[in-house]
């Protein structure tokens, strides 16, 4: 897992201030879904992504670090995790979590981040 599971790793080839609206979400298996919103503020970068389908339409959160590369020309973002894992993590509510220390740290706990 990397080091800061809420920032933008320089390896993914993420230029800040690009905007990832719209942009594909696939897992090591799989689509997950499309980014309705990200962040690049540092150390709280995050996509959030509408499953569409997939998970009865749910959105979902994923920390920056999750992503392991951006492919700006297909609009896609690659991520270092499973479906499985995403499906499994803690209920996401955009209202309530957007800026919750809590639940971000029980996010990166769930993606195997060490606990801050």
């Amino acid at each position: 897992m990397t080091q800061n599971i809420w920032g933008y790793q320089d390896s993914v080839g993420y230029v800040s201030g690009t905007d990832l609206t719209g942009f594909a979400v696939e897992a090591i298996d799989g689509t997950v879904g499309s980014v309705d919103e990200h962040s690049d503020e540092a150390g709280a970068s995050y996509l959030v992504v509408d499953t569409g389908v997939w998970i009865f339409g749910r959105e979902i959160l994923l920390p920056a670090g999750l992503i392991s590369s951006i492919d700006l020309d297909r609009s896609t973002i690659y991520l270092a995790c499973k479906k499985k894992d995403i499906e499994d993590a803690p209920e996401f509510e955009r209202e309530k979590h957007i800026g919750d220390d809590e639940y971000h740290r029980m996010l990166a706990g769930h993606y195997g981040a060490p606990h801050t």
